[in-house]
């Protein structure tokens, strides 16, 4: 490389030469860059900080090594769910997600476009609803947005949250109303709504993992001109009824789960599919599909079909002061993830896995309550989440399995629900081997044999 001219930067990719500094320094009328410190103690300028010398590479690798060691080992039998769930990925879906590709002009990208078209389908086919945005931040964050949505529709200031509901999409809902004005009730009856709320939010398997019937809720809510918000896993939508199907209004969702493994919560993908009355109200961003009008003579005078993002008006960068949200971003790969994993497996192998699922948790579920001191609370159907009281209380019971090298459920003591009192709610997906399952109903039976 050819040294720098004369009085040039000191470094091509540095643009402040010598002399643009002394420039910039009589400009301000000091003599040197430390004159501009001179006003701050000069202990804080330049501290004496007690720190070890560098690492080398191979100390360095090793330190961390050393770390993760003292991690729980991820393949240990683990049974937490509670809105973050392990599924079995197909292979193909990690592999076609590596390569790093960053579109910033998208018509350009027109593969980028098109996977978001497909994704939008998808969500669609799940929920049964009939238009879907690109993605939001996650789960929490796009009911919270239907809840904006929901309100705007009808004109009205309250929202209601139908318990068991998870408590963090509980708090993201509060802290997006307190900024909107609206007023949040949390009811333990679908019959609590009132024509006073714009929308009922229900989760789809609720918290406590039962399944929920949505035809009478939305049929009592639409009688009082509100809407029904359902909160659905879309795992379990391989298996449940589409909410769409059963009346709901608004669909979102945590797709996160159908994309890669759980990592330390993040990152995230939020469903958000709508009726198409709801369409101009939609957060985020839309792709739509459409052709040339005057296809080119090179092409045989078939017209081309392009993606396009659509609907950009509703969007804070095109009319920022009558935006339906301040989504400046789409969670585009996890959202990519999401559909070749739900494209892999398809209706039929998502379906599948979704009976799998509930097959293994009820076959868990009857051995457990076979045990000496041990119940399954009754809540009617559930899918793969499922409470257990034992012999000795929740967070006793929870300490004694992770004693074990155990993973225990949620310790859901704490909540009001009379099913949940001193229980604690477990998972099993179609990712948990038989042996763990095994593992947990010996541990079991050992802690129940010294109680």
């Amino acid at each position: 490389m050819a040294p720098p001219p004369a009085g040039g930067s000191p470094h091509p990719y540095i643009p402040a030469t010598e002399s643009d500094r002394a420039r910039m320094l009589d400009r301000v009328g000091v003599a040197d860059i430390g004159a501009l410190f001179a006003d701050l103690p000069a202990a804080m300028v330049d501290p004496a900080i007690d720190l070890p010398g560098a690492l080398t590479e191979p100390e360095l690798i090793a330190l961390l090594g050393e770390r993760a060691a003292e991690n729980a080992d991820p393949e240990r039998p683990n049974f937490l769910g509670a809105g973050a769930y392990r599924h079995a990925i197909p292979a193909i879906t990690s592999h076609l997600t590596a390569p790093a590709y960053t579109p910033y002009q998208p018509e350009i990208s027109q593969g980028t476009l098109q996977t978001a078209f497909e994704y939008q389908s998808v969500v669609c086919d799940l929920t049964g609803m009939d238009v879907s945005n690109t993605g939001l931040y996650d789960g929490a964050s796009a009911t919270a947005e239907a809840c904006l949505l929901a309100a705007r529709a009808t004109k009205r200031k309250a929202v209601a949250l139908l318990e068991p509901i998870h408590p963090g999409t509980a708090d993201v809902v509060r802290t997006y109303a307190r900024g909107a004005g609206l007023r949040v009730d949390v009811v333990r009856s679908g019959d609590a709504a009132s024509s006073e709320h714009a929308c009922l939010v229900v989760q789809q398997p609720d918290f406590l993992g039962a399944i929920v019937d949505l035809e009478p809720l939305a049929e009592a809510l639409h009688a009082a001109d509100a809407l029904l918000v359902t909160m659905a896993d879309p795992f379990a939508l391989g298996l449940l009824r589409a909410p769409g199907d059963a009346g709901a209004d608004i669909v979102t969702g945590e797709g996160r789960d159908l994309a890669g493994p759980p990592h330390f919560g993040g990152p995230s993908l939020g469903l958000f599919a709508a009726r198409s009355v709801f369409l101009r109200q939609m957060p985020g961003r839309i792709v739509g599909r459409t052709r040339e009008l005057h296809p080119p003579a090179s092409n045989g005078d078939e017209p081309r079909t392009g993606y396009v993002l659509t609907l950009q008006a509703r969007e804070q960068f095109i009319r920022r002061e009558r935006a339906t949200s301040n989504v400046s971003t789409a969670q585009s790969l996890i959202a990519l993830a999401f559909t070749i994993t739900t494209q892999a497996l398809g209706p039929r192998g998502l379906r599948e896995a979704a009976e799998l699922s509930y097959q293994r948790a009820h076959d868990a579920a009857r051995r457990i309550a076979a045990l000496d001191g041990y119940e399954i609370p009754e809540r009617g159907p559930w899918f793969s989440e499922f409470l257990v009281r034992g012999p000795i209380p929740a967070a006793e019971l929870a300490a004694a399995l992770r004693a074990r090298g155990i993973g225990p459920g949620l310790d859901v003591s704490a909540r009001q629900e009379p099913e949940a009192q001193q229980a604690v709610l477990f998972a099993i997906t179609e990712a948990t081997p038989d042996a763990h399952v095994d593992e947990l109903v010996a541990a079991l039976a050992d802690i129940g044999g010294e109680a």
